[in-house]
């Protein structure tokens, strides 16, 4: 069956990896530009599946296969298993890394039998190892107030740190997003009486979050005494909304650091990243009886299905409440 195959794809059989050592990359490659170009897959992701389908990729030359025309189900789930044992060239890896370089996998071969590469698409036979359901990390009510709240606004770092914070708990965007924004999206939103924000999602998604009280307060008090002190900074005028200390637009590894630093000073435990700020203001709006379907809308989600998962955090956090509370909870 392989041999007809390889015969109808103008393959000649066999498993002669030498003679089409290119194969493989040149497949790899036009995969990851159809992510880039076509999905409107972010960079990071990019990289992340060309890690994943490197690594198979070398697997697969390793044993001679040159192809993805060549690759039958027993060859991936060998695959599978080598990457859940390990051996002297690499770890095993955890359940929740199998399943995402198997997904990575499962597409190329879609793709290969979409554009012809391959006559059949063995990845429909691969099933992902289930992998525990991670609870995104809120915080607290009370966390958050001491966090925002502890957050000197008497200096233009002071002025930028709590407008970011408060932009990411008040509107719930992603940080891509708010560093995305340039000084003309928040002076016209800050002229409207009921100012909403709107932001640009993954696959440049828009959408309108409204912008609360508190991080109106703390972004007009940037931009008019903070953000023009560091502006004149740098030799090459940037509209960005967030700036670092040489005027420069204020980078995700930056802001990462500023919640990290301000979360020490608050002495909130970590790790904590700018997402955990995200996840606080969904479980928050639930918590306060939000419908899931608003909640899905101000996040974003293409879902609802991503959206739910927040439910089952506030549902955890009702048993802690009353394990520690009821006086008959625990025997």
């Amino acid at each position: 069956m392989r041999a007809a195959e390889h015969s109808a794809l103008g393959h000649p059989p066999g498993r002669d990896h030498t003679a089409r050592s290119d194969a493989l990359g040149d497949a790899v490659g036009d995969f990851l530009a159809h992510l880039r170009v076509e999905r409107g897959l972010a960079d990071n992701t990019i990289r992340a599946y060309r890690r994943d389908l490197d690594r198979y990729v070398g697997w697969l030359r390793a044993r001679a296969i040159g192809s993805l025309g060549q690759v039958e189900p027993a060859d991936l789930h060998r695959y599978e298993r080598w990457l859940a044992a390990g051996d002297e060239d690499h770890q095993a890896l955890a359940a929740s890394s199998i399943a995402r370089a198997l997904v990575a996998i499962r597409r190329l071969h879609a793709f290969a039998a979409q554009e012809g590469l391959s006559a059949t698409d063995p990845g429909t036979e691969l099933h992902p190892p289930r992998t525990g359901r991670h609870l995104p990390k809120a915080l607290s009510v009370e966390e958050v107030t001491r966090l925002l709240d502890g957050v000197e606004r008497d200096s233009p770092r002071g002025l930028r740190d709590a407008a970011l914070l408060e932009m990411l708990y008040g509107t719930g965007a992603r940080i891509s997003e708010l560093l995305a924004l340039d000084v003309d999206d928040l002076t016209r939103v800050l002229a409207d009486p009921r100012p909403g924000l709107r932001v640009t999602g993954k696959g440049n998604k828009q959408r309108m979050v409204p912008l609360g009280s508190y991080a109106a307060a703390a972004v007009e008090a940037w931009l008019v005494r903070g953000r023009p002190a560091w502006a004149t900074r740098s030799r090459a005028f940037t509209a960005a909304l967030f700036l670092n200390t040489r005027g420069a637009p204020l980078s995700r590894q930056s802001a990462w650091e500023i919640l990290q630093s301000r979360a020490l000073a608050a002495g909130i435990p970590g790790p904590l990243g700018p997402h955990s700020l995200r996840h606080s203001f969904a479980t928050h709006l639930l918590d306060g009886g939000a419908d899931v379907r608003v909640v899905q809308e101000l996040l974003g989600h293409a879902s609802v299905t991503t959206t739910q998962i927040y439910t089952e955090v506030t549902a955890q956090h009702l048993r802690e409440v009353y394990a520690a509370a009821h006086p008959r909870a625990r025997g």
